[in-house]
């Protein structure tokens, strides 16, 4: 492979100058957005629902065996809860949480419930830290789903959260189907739960209809009305999990539900790595210092062949193509300065860039890298003339690295058998390890 190892520092910042007494780091990030009193994006936790909400993938079958080495690996990784299924929902539900309750982890347990005494009296025996209470508030869920009216809904919510908060647990109240219920009627619970002392409210993007903007606008309003946290949780139906999540912080939410590649319920909810490429961008220093984001790669190779799919081509970070540069002008310019063409720096996951060479698109620049690679010289008319050659065949069919290597090896063996057919002496090189000879003007 092509790769290289040009690095320039943390991909995407300012470039870094020096003030006059000569401290570094003083430009700040360019990417950063408007300063807004309200904006957490350099301060947020995530809860990380992979064993909750990834458990409703449709080829999601977690084992007891399977789900402690995900929760593992994501306290590893620096997730501050891990979510996971409700014990309510069955018997080896409920053994699988007390199982993960005992592990000691770092990151803090929380299961997910319905907003019914039942479960919440379930689940505060199995060990967890807290509970996230979730009722539908939107017209379609309180007429075809559990068939319950707002002064129903406010007064259950209430005794569920005294409740809890009695055991000394932590305790989310989410409405679901967030952004299709009455604004008035949302408000007024919400504002109903703080009072009462909840340690967060939460916002569901149940079937991925919100855009940025309706996120910031309901978020910013909300945290005008109520003084607790707010987490936000976001479907990908329509493709804006990523984006709504970050909207949310800008506008004053303090928790993102995430989960592995993303998984869930249809097409899932904000994915672990494409939200932390995203924040890595806007708050590297919270982001690189707070989580191990080598371990990224790892955890979603793990979960995808735990659910049988292949990690996306054009996943953020991850995907096979995330840090590949194939044009040749992108090429000439990474080779010179990975920032041109890369707002993430592959080496802070652990990740290397490469650019590939065996294609009609290539240019010299990544022709010439290649050839040093292998432990060839050739001038740069000689590398132009090699690159040609490449791209003809390109052009003919698709090639392999094999293929264009061949076309090197084989044009550089015919420069050598050239220059000794016009009768120079020979001088030594290396070539694949070996000591080659090759033809120089002889005296």
């Amino acid at each position: 492979m092509c790769g290289t190892d040009n690095t320039n520092g943390a991909n995407g910042a300012a470039p870094i100058g020096r003030n006059n007494n000569g401290n570094a780091n003083f430009q700040r990030n360019p990417y950063q957005p408007v300063g807004d009193f309200l904006s957490n994006v350099d301060n947020f936790q995530i809860i990380e629902s992979t064993l909750r909400e990834g458990e409703q993938f449709a080829n999601a079958y977690f084992d007891t065996e399977t789900k402690i080495k995900i929760a593992k690996a994501l306290d590893a990784f620096g997730v501050d809860y891990i979510e996971v299924t409700s014990p309510a929902a069955s018997e080896q539900s409920r053994k699988d949480c007390e199982a993960i309750c005992k592990l000691g982890l770092k990151a803090k347990i929380l299961t997910h419930v319905r907003c019914d005494m039942r479960d919440a009296m379930l689940a505060v025996e199995t060990g967890v830290d807290g509970l996230d209470v979730v009722i539908g508030t939107s017209s379609f869920l309180r007429e075809h789903s559990h068939g319950k009216n707002m002064a129903y809904i406010e007064k259950t919510a209430i005794e569920v959260i005294e409740f809890v908060k009695s055991k000394g647990l932590e305790v989310r109240f989410s409405s679901e189907d967030s952004f299709r219920s009455d604004l008035v009627d949302l408000l007024s619970l919400y504002r109903a739960v703080d009072k009462v002392g909840v340690n967060r409210v939460g916002i569901a993007d149940t079937v991925g209809c919100a855009s940025p903007r309706q996120v910031y606008d309901l978020v910013r309003t909300l945290r005008g009305v109520v003084s607790c946290d707010i987490e936000t949780h976001f479907h990908n139906d329509t493709g804006c999990a990523i984006a709504n999540a970050y909207c949310a912080l800008e506008a004053g939410a303090t928790h993102i539900d995430t989960s592995v590649l993303g998984i869930g319920e249809r097409n899932g909810i904000t994915p672990l790595g494409g939200l932390l490429a995203r924040m890595v961008v806007t708050a590297p220093d919270y982001v690189k210092s707070k989580y191990k984001l080598h371990m990224l790669k790892e955890i979603e190779d793990m979960v995808a062949e735990a659910v049988q799919v292949n990690t996306p081509f054009n996943n953020p970070i991850t995907g096979f193509c995330a840090f590949t540069h194939k044009a040749g002008i992108h090429a000439k310019a990474i080779l010179n300065n990975p920032s041109t063409y890369e707002i993430l720096n592959p080496a802070d996951f652990g990740l290397t860039r490469y650019v590939h060479f065996a294609s009609r698109l290539t240019g010299w620049n990544a022709v010439k890298t290649r050839v040093g690679q292998l432990g060839l010289e050739m001038t740069d008319d000689q590398v132009k003339e090699v690159t040609a050659k490449i791209k003809t065949l390109a052009d003919v069919r698709p090639i392999a690295i094999d293929d264009a290597d061949s076309i090197i090896r084989s044009f550089h063996l015919g420069l050598h058998e050239q220059s000794q057919t016009n009768g120079k002496t020979p001088h030594v090189l290396v070539q694949n390890g070996e000591e080659k000879t090759m033809a120089t003007n002889g005296v």
